[in-house]
């Protein structure tokens, strides 16, 4: 009877846990994130820095799950400093529905080529949903915007997008994020 009971209750312990385990698709995925962005010219992957800043990492892996990213303009685009989207208005006023975001500035790693910065206003802490990609060294940034990711491979999709004729790198007819996703390396 002793030996039944326990088997019984072996079986149910299994199957309550089961129950009421996670699901596999809320467990965290191993890894490192990588924000994998289609552009016109090809895929960009970017490296997601979460010790640098974990809460702009989570934006913007949030935001891309949701689908936020994809269509998106590069509205704002100047040769040889850094090319800008993630507004849905594509004018560089809007950002997505969630707060603003506390900046998480960091001197440890500098905005050279291909280092992903979050876009803001005047304030510190108020990044949303814009970023911008570095083409060259833009070390004057350092400590004043949030570094988040960086291109570990595809710069060159990067440097084929349409650049602003101007000093305020508005692009007339941008290209455009093709599709956003998010891979775990």
């Amino acid at each position: 009877m002793i030996a039944v009971s326990r088997r019984l209750f072996g079986a149910l312990a299994i199957a309550a846990a089961t129950v009421f385990a996670a699901p596999a698709w809320a467990q965290t995925p191993a890894g490192t994130p990588h924000l994998i962005l289609t552009l016109p010219k090809g895929d960009v992957d970017i490296e997601l820095l979460p010790d640098l800043a974990p809460a702009h990492v989570e934006r913007i892996v949030t935001l891309t799950n949701q689908g936020f990213y994809n269509g998106l303009k590069f509205h704002r685009v100047i040769d040889g400093f850094m090319a800008q989207t993630g507004d849905p208005k594509g004018d560089g006023t809007g950002g997505s529905d969630l707060p603003d975001l506390k900046a998480e500035f960091t001197n440890s790693v500098s905005f050279q080529r291909g280092v992903l910065g979050m876009a803001r206003a005047s304030d510190p802490d108020s990044a949303n949903s814009q970023f911008f990609i570095t083409y060259a060294d833009a070390s004057f940034l350092d400590g004043q915007y949030t570094v988040f990711g960086k291109v570990v491979s595809g710069m060159e999709a990067v440097d084929a997008l349409k650049k602003g004729t101007d000093q305020s790198g508005v692009v007339d007819g941008p290209d455009s994020i093709i599709s956003a996703k998010i891979e775990y390396k």
